[in-house]
């Protein structure tokens, strides 16, 4: 694709932009409602139904959306409508995206754009059959990503209910596999926890199953001459199950500074504040990597108790997430987790459960694999499509 072959445009004669607007009169409903930070509900009403591209008027400036359905913006996201005879809306969206606006940025303290910024762009747009052709492939690449993650939402889900069934509500399969509590298995109160539990049963506290270690404090600025990669809070709330370690931030340290704070595989990483609780599972790490001061890395003394002890602490971080914002826990220290008191299971129970969760977090670490795998794809396709390196029909 030469550069007679594409045109020029301002953004202005391509699209439309509208305002979005306050959402505090709209109950709750299925609808789709984005801020600049992105989804943030579901509401019962419709701003626009259709193809449009979500663009942030303040706060995280970066974070354009393509959407194709019925939603709502608030009034920190304009949404726009394309002019589809000179424009496909996937490839402007996919366009736009690779910009860098902060030099637009018309904000002070909170980054701002106006909709003449926005309109002001300049677009080079090859002929509209391109685009379709470059669109498709983009858009098959973020179909399957979605698709990837929903698999993965249901395997979340699945080990989650194993876990609430067989220890939340002592559901687990009797000698007769009956669920256990359900078919009247003895019960004993225990002190410590101070409820029932299945007979038998033992609790320890996690210091006891556990060691736990905050992470390192370092300066943004500081020019060490080691190159390592860490794990901050904003990587634990972008992730579900597994840190995803494509977006790691690259820090440079002094010579052994890291020795004490290097993640090893199957670590659990709990967050200590900003999302105080929040539990997620290292694993196959490409690069030497640390964890933050924010963090709370947990190694088990016996891996036989790591699956019950991460979904421990997942339901743990559920209740907090549930928590009313008067009560909820600004920090979690290591003094808080280490006198937590787990109920324990009979071996053999705890066996079968870490057959089944190991099955699973299998699948989820393939899962996340594959998006891995093709996000990169997605990522050095983006910029020689768009400039005509690779050709499409």
């Amino acid at each position: 694709m030469s550069d007679c072959d594409v045109k020029e445009f301002k953004l202005c004669e391509l699209l439309k932009i509208y305002n979005g607007t306050k959402y505090d009169h709209l109950n709750k409903g299925d609808i789709p409602l984005y801020g600049s930070g992105g989804l943030m509900s579901h509401v019962d009403e419709a701003l626009y139904s259709g193809e449009a591209i979500l663009l942030p008027r303040k706060g995280t400036l970066s974070n354009i959306m393509y959407v194709n359905e019925s939603f709502w913006t608030v009034d920190t996201m304009y949404y726009a409508v394309v002019n589809d005879k000179l424009a496909d809306a996937f490839y402007l969206y996919s366009y736009l995206s690779q910009l860098d606006l902060s030099n637009l940025d018309s904000g002070s303290t909170l980054p701002s754009m106006t909709k003449s910024a926005y309109e002001s762009i300049v677009v080079k747009l090859p002929d509209l059959k391109i685009q379709k052709a470059v669109a498709t492939i983009l858009f098959n690449i973020r179909k399957k990503l979605e698709t990837n993650n929903k698999i993965n939402q249901e395997l979340e889900a699945m080990a989650k209910t194993l876990y609430d069934y067989w220890f939340v509500q002592f559901d687990f399969p009797d000698q007769n596999a009956k669920p256990y509590k359900s078919s009247g298995g003895k019960m004993v109160y225990n002190p410590e926890l101070k409820r029932e539990i299945p007979e038998g049963w033992g609790v320890e506290k996690l210091g006891e199953l556990a060691q736990f270690k905050n992470g390192i404090n370092y300066e943004k600025t500081s020019s060490g001459s080691e190159k390592v990669k860490i794990i901050n809070v904003r990587n634990i709330s972008s992730s579900r199950i597994f840190i995803n370690q494509t977006d790691l931030d690259e820090i440079f340290l002094e010579n052994d500074k890291s020795t004490n704070f290097i993640v090893n595989e199957g670590m659990i990483l709990i967050t200590r504040s900003g999302i105080p609780g929040a539990t997620r599972l290292v694993s196959e790490l490409e690069a030497k990597t640390v964890y933050s001061g924010f963090i709370i890395a947990s190694e088990v003394n016996d891996l036989i108790y790591k699956n019950l002890i991460f979904y421990y602490l997942k339901n743990v971080e559920e209740v907090l997430k549930n928590q009313s914002a008067g009560t909820i826990m600004k920090n979690i220290s290591q003094s808080v987790l280490t006198d937590m008191v787990v109920s324990l299971p009979p071996q053999n129970l705890l066996l079968k459960f870490n057959s089944i969760i190991d099955n699973l977090l299998e699948q989820m670490k393939n899962v996340q694999r594959q998006n891995q795998e093709l996000t990169q794809l997605r990522d050095w396709l983006l910029p020689m499509l768009m400039n005509g390196q690779v050709k499409v029909e």
